[in-house]
């Protein structure tokens, strides 16, 4: 299931108008960090091992709503740390919905239903629930009792609301199929959320777990078996076709992390939000001084086992536009999709 119409429409403008300029390297989507400070302790992150005085810091609203007009990406993902803990996020979602941005506020909902009444239900913002298991699975990996439940409240209230719900999933080396099966089938047909997002681990270099993020063929494996049965196309992913099919292993691609590009309270971050390489003042120096082909599961190590969204989920998008034969493949699950 790919994206609304609406907004596959809006992308494919806006990729059109890129060719036409024939400009090589732009965003798709930005990825905007407006603080590190969580409410949890997840084993598995690596953003929240700054020093307090770091995670002490807010993101005025000029800073982060500037930063996105001076990209121009024309979708955001708000993520952290929780964005909800920010005194100010229901304006930063308000002023980016009113330049008509695609907004989607990453969060583990245990804020969700107090902050709910900032927000205002539209085409053009979303909540982005990271959920990565069921109640037992999911508690475990965020290192704390009943958030699974709190989130599954959250998301009710929120779709009763008349919110668009998503979900951002991230599985481990002690997943099974069986176990992306369960949470996938929870979030599609007993929560009913708009659209699910999921994503093999990166190793964060500061994650305090190290020992359970995925290689290559694990992942391949994994999905490949959990999509199996027709789980695939009846599940609301929020994925090109070829993106799935590179999860499988049915395709391959080059990262181009250029293309989902960071910003945080550092600066715009290099290459990506997984990496830190340097941090830069302007997104301009970001694309124009960054070695991109220094980057790539075969050129730099930390790469390796990478096949996260935010490296090869645009190099899928640009594939797909590139051929008729995968446009109509695309056109044909979006036209099935919500609108």
């Amino acid at each position: 299931m790919a994206m609304p119409l609406r907004q596959t429409l809006r992308i494919g403008t806006y990729l059109l108008h890129q060719r036409l300029r024939r400009r090589e390297r732009f965003p798709l989507i930005v990825e905007l960090e407006p603080l590190y400070a969580c409410n949890l302790s997840c084993e598995g992150c690596g953003k929240i091992q700054h020093p307090a005085g770091v995670l002490k810091q807010r993101m005025p609203v000029a800073q982060a709503v500037g930063a996105v007009v001076e990209c121009g990406a024309p979708m955001v993902s708000i993520a952290g740390g929780e964005p909800l803990m920010h005194p100010h996020i229901g304006e930063i979602v308000r002023q980016l919905v009113a330049r008509r941005k695609y907004v989607f506020l990453c969060t583990n909902a245990m804020l969700l239903r107090k902050k709910m009444d900032e927000f205002t239900p539209s085409r053009y913002f979303a909540f982005a629930v990271h959920v990565d298991g069921l109640r037992e699975r999911h508690d475990e990996s965020v290192a704390k009792e009943g958030v699974f439940d709190e989130a599954v409240a959250a998301m009710r209230e929120a779709k009763r609301r008349g919110f668009r719900v998503t979900t951002n999933s991230t599985f481990f080396n002690n997943d099974t199929p069986q176990t992306v099966v369960e949470v996938l089938d929870f979030l599609n047909d007993d929560v009913g959320v708009d659209q699910m997002m999921i994503s093999p681990a990166y190793a964060y270099e500061k994650a305090p777990d190290q020992e359970h993020f995925l290689g290559v063929e694990q992942t391949r494996e994994l999905f490949g078996t959990a999509f199996s049965g027709g789980n695939r196309r009846r599940w609301r992913l929020n994925h090109s076709p070829l993106f799935l099919d590179f999860l499988e292993g049915k395709a391959d691609f080059a990262c181009t992390a250029w293309a989902i590009p960071n910003y945080s309270l550092f600066g715009w971050q290099r290459p990506c939000y997984l990496m830190s390489d340097g941090y830069v003042p302007s997104y301009r120096e970001l694309i124009e001084e960054t070695d991109w082909s220094a980057y790539g599961r075969d050129r730099d190590p930390r790469c390796a086992n990478c096949m996260a969204h935010c490296g090869y989920e645009p190099t899928a998008v640009l594939a797909t536009v590139g051929s008729l034969r995968e446009s109509l493949r695309a056109a044909r699950e979006t036209v099935s999709g919500p609108r």
